[in-house]
This record gives C-alpha cells, sequence and structure tokens, in this order.
C-alpha cells in the first residue's frame, strides 16, 4: 500500500541533504583518520585515526541527547540582552516527532521559507559538522595527549564550546541577530577547531624532542588518499548548507572548488619559490586552507570572490606556517599538524573577506514563489557594516573557545593526565593501543633515552628547532 509523503517534504532536498550529510561524514571517517594515520609518524597512526573515530561516535551520541538542540533550538533564559541568544534549551531529539516531523530552526523560522525535508535529516546533517570539528582539533595534538583524557574532552568541549558557536551564528543567537554570517562553518568549526587546537598543544605541552625534530610522514600516497577525501567530502560541506538542492547549492560547490583549487597553486608556487620543490604536503595543506577559506563565504561571494579567497588563503597561511611559525607563540607551542595556520587563520580570512565580497546577487534561500529570501553585502558592494560584524564574530569565537577550551583541559587534567608518559610517547601505539599499523609484534619498551631516528626535513607544520615547557595560557 502507497503512502504518501508529508505535505511539506520534497524528495530532492531531502535526498540532496541526506547525500550531503554522507559526503561530509566520509571527511571524518574515513578522510580525516586516514589523512592523519598517513602524515604522522608511523608509530602514531593508529592513535591518531582512534581520535578521529572516537569523536565522531561519541559527538553522535551527544548531538542525539542534548548537542542539537542546544545549537539550534529554543533559546535558554540565561538573562537579557546578549545572555538570551548564547545557547538553546538542552533536549533529545530521539522521538518520532522530531525524526520525521518538519525540519525547523525556532529564531529563524520567520526569516526563511520552510525547511523541506524532515527533522532527522537536519540533525544528521548538522552532526557530521559537529563531529568533525575536534577531529579537526586533534590535528593540533596528535602525538602525544593522553587517550583516556581525549575521551573525556571531546563530549565536555562539543556541549560547552561546539553547541554554542552554532547557536550564536547558526540557530539565531546574538551574532546571527547583529548579522554575522558563516555560510558554512568557517567560524563555527574552522576558527573554533583552529584555536582551540592551538590551545590545547600549549595546555597539554610538546612531544618529545626527537619526535618534533623528526616526524615525517609514514604513508605520504594514504595520506593523500585523506585529502581527496576531504576535498570532494567539501561539496557536501558547503552545497548542503543552503538547506534546498537549489542554484545557490549549485554556485557553493562551484565556488568550493575554485578556491581549493587556486589555494593549493599558489602554496605550491610558495613552496617552490622557497625551497625550489613542489611538496605534496604543501599541496595539500593548500588545498585545505582554500577549502577552509571558502567555508564561509561559498554560497555568499560569487566566482571572482572565491578566486581572490583561494589566492589570500594559499598566500597568508603559508606565510604564517613558514614565517611567523619560526617566532613567538607559534615556535613556543608544539602545535603537530599547524591547525592554527590552515584552519584558524585560513577561517578568519576567510570570514573577513565575506565581509568584503559578498555578492548580494548571491542569493541563498529561494522561496516557494522564487522570491529572493536573503542575500548578504559586503563591502565591496557598498555595505561596510557586514566586514565589521564579521570582525566582532571573529573575536568572540577565538576569546571564547581559547578560555573554554583552557578551562575545560585544565579541568579534565584534575582527573587524569593531559600528556602521556615519556615511556609511552617513546613507543606510541604499542603502548598506547597494544596495536600497530603494520601489526608487528608488539616487544619490550625501547631502552630510556634511546633514540632511532636519521635526520630529515620536517614538514612545514612541524618546524620547531627545540621543545618548550608546558605553557600555562
Amino acid at each position: 500500500m502507497y503512502l504518501p509523503d508529508p505535505s511539506y517534504l520534497q524528495p530532492g532536498d531531502t535526498a540532496w541533504q541526506l547525500t550531503s550529510a554522507t559526503l561530509v561524514g566520509l571527511m571524518s571517517v574515513p578522510g580525516l583518520a586516514i589523512l592523519y594515520g598517513g602524515v604522522v609518524k608511523k608509530k602514531w597512526a593508529v592513535n591518531s585515526a582512534m581520535m578521529a573515530f572516537y569523536a565522531f561516535a561519541i559527538v553522535l551520541v551527544v548531538w542525539s541527547l542534548w548537542g542539537f538542540r542546544m545549537g539550534f533550538g529554543n533559546p535558554m533564559a540565561l538573562g537579557k540582552g546578549i545572555m538570551s541568544g548564547v545557547v538553546g534549551v538542552p533536549q533529545p531529539v530521539l522521538n518520532s516527532h522530531f525524526e520525521q516531523g518538519q525540519a525547523l530552526i525556532p529564531l529563524l523560522s520567520g526569516l526563511m521559507p520552510n525547511i523541506r525535508f524532515p527533522e532527522s535529516s537536519m540533525v544528521y546533517f548538522q552532526f557530521v559538522f559537529a563531529a568533525i570539528t575536534p577531529v579537526i582539533l586533534a590535528g593540533g595534538v596528535l602525538g602525544r595527549m593522553n587517550f583516556k583524557a581525549w575521551m573525556l574532552f571531546v563530549p565536555i568541549w562539543s556541549t560547552l564550546v561546539y553547541s554554542v558557536n552554532a547557536f550564536m551564528l547558526w540557530g539565531g543567537g546574538w551574532l546571527a541577530q547583529m548579522g554575522a554570517v558563516d555560510f558554512s562553518g568557517g567560524y563555527v568549526i574552522h576558527v573554533a577547531a583552529g584555536v582551540s587546537g592551538f590551545v590545547a598543544a600549549a595546555v597539554v605541552g610538546p612531544r618529545l624532542l626527537a619526535d618534533r625534530e623528526n616526524f615525517n610522514p609514514n604513508n605520504l600516497l594514504m595520506a593523500m588518499a585523506g585529502a581527496g577525501i576531504l576535498w570532494l567530502g567539501w561539496n557536501g560541506f558547503n552545497g548542503g548548507d543552503p538547506y534546498f538542492a537549489n542554484a545557490d547549492a549549485s554556485a557553493a560547490v562551484f565556488n568550493t572548488n575554485i578556491a581549493a583549487a587556486v589555494a593549493l597553486i599558489v602554496w605550491m608556487f610558495f613552496d617552490m619559490f622557497a625551497t625550489n620543490k613542489a611538496s605534496l604536503v604543501g599541496a595539500i595543506n593548500g588545498m585545505v586552507c582554500g577549502l577552509v577559506a571558502i567555508t564561509p563565504a561559498a554560497g555568499y561571494v560569487n566566482g571572482y570572490g572565491a578566486l581572490v579567497i583561494g589566492i589570500l588563503s594559499g598566500a597568508i597561511p603559508w606565510f604564517t606556517m613558514n614565517k611567523l611559525g619560526r617566532v613567538g607563540i607559534f615556535k613556543k607551542v608544539d602545535d603537530t599538524l599547524g591547525v592554527v595556520h590552515t584552519h584558524a587563520i585560513a577561517g578568519a580570512v576567510g570570514g573577513l573577506l565575506t565581509g568584503i565580497l559578498a555578492d548580494p546577487n548571491i542569493v541563498e534561500y529561494i522561496g516557494a514563489k522564487g522570491t529572493a529570501n536573503s542575500s548578504i553585502t559586503g563591502l565591496l558592494y557598498g555595505n561596510p557594516h557586514q566586514l565589521l560584524v564579521q570582525f566582532i564574530a571573529l573575536v568572540v569565537i577565538v576569546v571564547y573557545d581559547g578560555a573554554m577550551t583552557f578551562v575545560i583541559l585544565k579541568l579534565i587534567g584534575l582527573v587524569v593526565p593531559l600528556r602521556l608518559s615519556d615511556a609511552a610517547l617513546e613507543r606510541g601505539d604499542a603502548m598506547v593501543h597494544g596495536e600497530t599499523v603494520d601489526g608487528e609484534e608488539i616487544g619490550p619498551p625501547a631502552p630510556a633515552g634511546h633514540h632511532t631516528h636519521a635526520p630529515s626535513p620536517v614538514l612545514a607544520a612541524e618546524r620547531h628547532e627545540s621543545v618548550k615547557p608546558q605553557i600555562d595560557m
């Protein structure tokens, strides 16, 4: 017997949303899991992949039980003014009403047409964004964070940091009410992960000196495969955020690929100029920076804007990683994969450029009768206020996320050590998980003080000269 779909449901929009969510999910598992597993030292391949795998699983539980409604529900009454637009009321989304009812963002329901797919599609789509954020953050602490501390950190951070970010910018919170925009997570995801990863790297402490001096990738082809999944998965990352299978989704996908390609090429040319060699790791860094920077802008800018974002997101993070990374705070903090450069700085570049390059003729939402519902006008088109609110939103995310990450880690440190012991750092996966990436027999620990590594150039993100003591920020 045929049962008709609910009147609100559009099969095309629903299918695209579920497809987009799956593409974004693939960016974490296996995308980042195998990218991390390939780009780290061999003894850390299993641990790095496990950090991604665990984060993906635990965030789904948190998101379903309380996180989604904290990010996209009715506002929690914390006070007046700004405090009324900080976070939503925690609530599960596991009953039939939520799973098959029409998706709705309460505070935005009057500003956009009704979403034409079920709440369960919305919850899952937003979950894969929530999940990938701590996976990105992990890049700052690979190769030394205690896995038990990681198990505590991820659900707490997702609740107190990610859900708050999501509500303030996406759920109709006070930054959204101010006019700040973040199309698909340049601030909510990438600046958040980059800043928090950098703070976490400072609080947890550095890797062993031997690992900082020699942390060459154990399998670059595997890393490239993970990077490829990341690039193509980004079509769902940005293409799914109009919430409709419409012209804006197509423009967002096209702009995403333009920016990624241009940033990759720019980074590669800078590498060639500096070292006379084209680096695969450098190309991956450039690709990531382009994808990150276009994320807050993808459905607001035209192709020329995407081109500019690609150029600047290839150049600016390259400079901060390869030049500023050797001095000051960047040198003192052991940010394993340089997430502060490839995510925080790239995300900031894209978010601010959105305030400059947003084209009012690029429309995000289309109503039932084809009327325009939402477009953003940047400084270049006569609206300097957009750049101002983009800057304010950036400052809020940086300060709040950095401070909360510091507090969360310090509290966890009272319960379980944040950093693995030096003995565990010597052996890596064999001691931490009792498994190795190639299944080699696990033997006794190496003698104290024994290091076996050959001198070789390190990744651009790893150019540190000495181990600094743990930093209290």
